[in-house]
């Protein structure tokens, strides 16, 4: 089995010794994201619904740097720091997967890197 990492500078940089996204055969394992806009450390805005809007552009870049889409990815996990906040990241997560969406996971933890509102990781399926 083949193993590779994926990278783009249209996702923020990692923010330590891990890899924006990591390909394994046709597995593409794809590190969590927080809301931060790439090339700053600057998060997309203080709201939850504008970090989760940020956390999909920057893994919708990932997985295009990876040569997919969102229809690609089959498992994903939230991690929320307010479960009163499900509601709103559901509905902007949901947009990213309107048909056949992929399994899901979601928490609440008591802190995220650099107090971040949300983090979502994704596992996609490359084959076919």
């Amino acid at each position: 089995m083949s193993k590779s990492v994926v990278a783009t500078d249209k996702a923020p940089a990692a923010l330590g010794p891990y890899s924006q996204a990591v390909r394994a055969g046709d597995a593409l394992y794809v590190s969590g994201q927080i809301g931060l806009v790439p090339g700053t450390k600057d998060f997309a805005g203080d709201d939850v619904e504008s970090q989760t809007e940020q956390v999909m552009k920057n893994m919708g870049e990932i997985l295009k740097a990876a040569g997919a889409d969102f229809d690609a990815v089959v498992k994903t996990t939230i991690l929320l720091a307010d479960m009163d906040d499900f509601a709103k990241v559901n509905a902007i997560y949901g947009a990213r997967f309107p048909n056949d969406p992929p399994a899901r996971a979601c928490f609440t933890v008591k802190t995220l890197p650099l107090n971040a509102k949300i983090e979502i990781d994704a596992v996609a399926y490359l084959g076919d």
